[in-house]
């Protein structure tokens, strides 16, 4: 299938990138073939391999792009852990944030389900090391507050999974700006991880809460005393008693 228009192979190879980011992206890497890829190209399946030795090559070279520019944003929004903490956060979740606002199509390819390729070029991959550097920015400020470490990995995935999951959203349901969105994130994450308790327990489910409230529920009722009136014999006698009551008819004369 000849291209009615003549590109350099640079162009060509450009132009077979946007549109395997774009299939890729609205269906998925295993429903694109090779012969869709060619024919939105219009040119033929000889030239898409000759690029990129098939369709796996082609979403490789999409991935990897996308992966370096998701990766450039991140980090410069984590690269000076001496700014104000919440400086940070901002930062970071309007760094993803303008990244899926900029590259739809690119965030789409990397969040969906991929093939079996290098996990170290995976979005899993890249998410891991940003949970890393979170994880020493928390470390930093959960010495200062006296509070324990051991929990700090998991709230660095907390927070990571909590921006990129509501990110995703956010890319199918652009109802808020991403400023409006970002202070959202910020909210949640920040207020929550200012008023972190040094050990937390759940209160209400679980096998310790449930012990426990079995425990007080088995705990006698504190007794009930009741305290009868007591007749004063020196207080005022009532004066509306029926027998006292003044006979209403009129004393004849």
């Amino acid at each position: 299938m000849a291209n009615s228009s003549r590109m350099t192979s640079l162009q060509r190879r450009e132009q077979l990138i946007r549109i395997g980011r774009s299939l890729f992206a609205s269906k998925g890497f295993e429903a694109v073939s090779v012969e869709e890829i060619a024919a939105s190209a219009k040119v033929s399946k000889p030239i898409v391999y000759e690029h990129f030795g098939g369709k796996e090559g082609l979403y490789a070279v999409v991935v990897d792009r996308e992966m370096r520019a998701l990766t450039e944003a991140l980090s410069s929004a984590l690269a000076t852990p001496s700014d104000h903490p919440r400086q940070i956060v901002e930062r970071t979740a309007l760094a993803l944030l303008t990244y899926i606002e900029e590259n739809a199509e690119g965030f789409q390819v990397l969040v969906r389900d991929s093939p079996s390729t290098d996990p170290a070029g995976s979005f899993s991959s890249l998410l891991g090391e940003v949970s890393m550097k979170v994880e020493e920015l928390l470390v930093v400020s959960f010495k200062q507050r006296k509070l324990p470490t051991k929990g700090v990995p998991y709230y660095a995935q907390m927070l990571v999974g909590m921006t990129v999951f509501t990110g995703q959203y956010w890319a199918d349901q652009r109802k808020i700006s991403k400023e409006q969105l970002a202070a959202h994130i910020v909210n949640l994450a920040w207020h929550g991880l200012s008023r972190l308790e040094a050990k937390p327990t759940l209160r209400f489910e679980g096998a310790k809460a449930k012990r426990n409230a079995a425990q007080t529920a088995a705990l006698p009722s504190p007794a009930i005393i009741t305290v009868e009136p007591v007749e004063d014999a020196d207080a005022a006698p009532d004066l509306h008693d029926e027998d006292d009551a003044p006979n209403s008819e009129p004393t004849r004369n």
